[in-house]
């Protein structure tokens, strides 16, 4: 009960934008204002407890306590490295991140494209920090995680050999805001090992809270360097690598000085004339701060001097700093894979640029309820979260000139680095993508299943389901009515997930059984409606008093469905039999009449027979994944966040449901629906409780 009220919390405080980056979360509830005027109240300087400067905050295994790697190092405060250090200087630039003895040139290449739009970084690197004023040996840095802004507090204590940063720097050597970025981001995902290895997509998206897509270079699209500029004005981060065959060529330099297996950052595309033609031109940054492409149209090559002055100017070409220009059509050539970052719409607060239409949405596979797998288990693949999308408008100027909506699609999993340590695998991932059918347009308190989902195909989805941490494409779809469907490839794996969808025009998005109902018909029965026969059988279990007990309903329910060799009950338990009352006792005397009785005797005739029809193999129990159409046969229009929480109550080990359980959840149901429903007298779908009304509400 404690994490399902933790969940709608959150839920609860996003809706009043807790978790935006301006109102992002303390991470380990860590509140940078207040520890830091505590330090300076003491005097004292800021020690981290949550990442002390100790050899588990450095890694686990290559960089773990006993490692080679890990000798003589020291953990040290900027100003104990050097006499005046600086926080930024002159603003943060690209040559400040040169990498260390980490393999994070993907996360320094992503950092590197920070520096590109200072409103950007300033949404990860908070101004104002220093070294001088009101120093107290703590800083913090926000970043995106998993659909949420949090906002990490650090100690400046370095991890340093022979007085010297081990790892991420700037080229001076006296300014810091790389270095303890890249601790940040560490202490985020659990120790400096952990950011050893990884997709520059991955860095861009948690510093911007954007949707990556990558681009395979030996079948780029003819449109790619259109895509790429207008990536770039709007504000994009984009990055390039080229593969390796083998572990052997890590880091190899080619011939033209170029390095495998290394992850770089884009950070212009330009047409020149040259020659009296045009040449388009691409601009790309090395994070080691050195070694640059010695090619066609490298720093100072011959083809500058056929470029026009003016033009030539503007495109900055000959410092010695790793960062270089070369042709288009040699980038494609030379690199293997091109990663792009697209912005949310509340990155960048210029008029001048357009903007994605955005949407975002949290999830989770639930064994027993909705991690159904991919199509292939068409037993369970209707039970998977479903999203509905309406397109209506299409693109203005398509790149390509296909004319359509275009879409891009993100499904990330959670906590992917920081479950390395415990020597956990990802899930495979994926989506599908269907039309919606027109009988089904424009509704929102439906979920599809099989008759729509496995009689037709999906018109496209993901390329295919792969362990990482997010899989996305982009699309080019007519206008109508699309569901996503987002799943792991094998049933029954557990997961948490966050679904966004970017779209060029506006687009309305949501969870596909949004609504929350009960048609749960009342029942005005009297006295003269009971048959004499069931009057005869009524008196006869209810004794002298005329009415049932809790006690006495146990025995006559657990008797009647005994009886029944179709259906398998454990026995009706006493709570659900007291639920029994609670719904059906009308004055009040806690228990049941002869018209109680009776309406009670239908119900459980209803329940009956939904119950033997969704028990699809005859087995006298009820698979949790058929519990969805159940339930709504039986009146009630759930959703899957509700749905997770009855399987847990009410399925067993195996995930079945057996058929007390069924009639104890429909029972719970109604009776929570009424009581909502008395305490919502404006009928607005919300209800303030005071403490006594909420706990004998809970209590009851």
């Amino acid at each position: 009960m404690s994490n399902i009220a933790k969940v709608l919390s959150r839920r609860q405080d996003r809706g009043e934008g807790v978790g935006t980056n301006e109102k992002a979360i303390p991470y380990n509830k860590q509140d940078y204002q207040s520890l830091k005027q505590e330090c300076l109240a003491k005097g004292t300087l800021f020690q981290d407890p949550t990442f002390p400067a100790e050899s588990d905050s450095l890694g686990y295994n290559e960089l773990g306590r006993y490692s080679s790697k890990t000798k003589g190092v020291q953990w040290k405060r900027p100003k104990e490295l050097c006499s005046n250090p600086e926080f930024i200087v002159d603003g943060a630039k690209r040559t400040d991140i040169c990498q260390g003895e980490l393999g994070d040139c993907w996360l320094l290449a992503a950092i590197a494209s920070l520096t590109l739009d200072n409103e950007i970084l300033e949404r990860v690197v908070p101004p104002g920090q220093s070294f001088t004023e009101d120093y107290a040996g703590i800083f913090h840095f926000q970043f995106w995680q998993y659909g949420q802004w949090v906002d990490v507090v650090i100690d400046d204590r370095l991890p340093s050999r022979n007085g010297k940063l081990l790892f991420v720097h700037s080229a001076e050597g006296s300014e810091f805001w790389s270095a303890l970025i890249e601790k940040a981001y560490a202490k985020l995902n659990g120790s400096y090992e952990a950011l050893s290895g990884g997709s520059t997509t991955e860095g861009f998206e948690d510093f911007t809270g954007g949707i990556a897509e990558s681009y395979e270079l030996n079948k780029a699209p003819s449109h790619l360097f259109k895509l790429m500029q207008k990536a770039l004005t709007l504000g994009s981060l984009l990055g390039c690598s080229i593969d390796i065959t083998s572990s052997y060529e890590t880091e190899a330099v080619t011939s033209l000085k170029l390095v495998k297996g290394h992850a770089y950052s884009v950070t212009g595309a330009e047409e020149v004339h040259s020659s009296g033609r045009q040449v388009q031109l691409v601009r790309i940054r090395n994070p080691w701060g050195q070694v640059e492409w010695t090619g066609p149209w490298s720093d100072n090559s011959k083809e500058w001097n056929s470029v026009p002055p003016e033009e030539k100017d503007k495109l900055d070409y000959s410092a010695e700093d790793g960062e270089f220009w070369m042709a288009y059509s040699d980038f494609i050539q030379q690199f293997s894979k091109l990663e792009v970052c697209n912005l949310t719409p509340d990155t960048l607060s210029s008029e001048d640029v357009s903007r994605w239409n955005y949407s975002q949405f949290e999830g989770n596979w639930r064994v027993g309820s909705t991690a159904g797998g991919c199509w292939n288990n068409q037993a369970t693949f209707c039970s998977n979260p479903q999203f509905v999308i309406k397109l209506e408008e299409e693109d203005d100027d398509p790149l390509d000139g296909e004319v359509g909506c275009t879409i891009l699609v993100g499904l990330m999993q959670k906590d992917s680095r920081k479950d390395r340590r415990l020597g956990r695998d990802l899930n495979s991932i994926g989506f599908a993508i269907y039309k919606v059918p027109n009988e089904f347009r424009g509704r929102n308190n439906i979920h599809l299943g099989p008759d729509v989902l496995l009689r037709k195909q999906p018109i496209t989805g993901s390329n295919t389901f792969i362990n990482l941490r997010e899989v996305s494409d982009r699309f080019k779809l007519p206008p109508g009515e699309y569901v996503i469907i987002p799943s792991t490839f094998e049933p029954h794996r557990k997961g948490s997930f966050v679904l966004r969808v970017f779209t060029e025009k506006e687009a309305a998005a949501s969870p596909m059984d949004r609504e929350i109902t009960a048609d749960v018909k009342k029942q005005y029965i009297s006295e003269s409606d009971v048959d004499p026969h069931f009057k005869q059988l009524f008196n006869q279990v209810a004794g002298n008093d005329s009415e049932v007990s809790v006690f006495e309903l146990q025995q006559i329910l657990d008797s009647a469905t005994s009886k029944q060799m179709d259906v398998k009950t454990d026995g009706f338990s006493m709570e659900t039999c007291r639920h029994i009352i609670s719904l059906l006792d009308r004055d009040g005397n806690g228990k049941l009449g002869l018209v109680e009785f009776h309406i009670l005797w239908i119900k459980i005739q209803k329940y009956l027979e939904v119950f033997k029809k969704y028990d699809s193999d005859n087995s006298g129990t009820m698979s949790s994944h058929e519990m969805r159409d159940a339930v709504k046969e039986a009146g009630f229009q759930l959703n899957n966040d509700v749905l997770q929480v009855i399987i847990s109550r009410y399925a067993n080990q195996q995930y079945a449901i057996d058929f007390d359980c069924f009639v104890g959840c429909l029972i719970r149901l109604e009776m929570l629906f009424k009581i909502f429903k008395t305490f919502d007298k404006k009928s607005s779908g919300k209800i303030e409780l005071d403490i006594l009304q909420w706990l004998c509400l809970a209590l009851s």
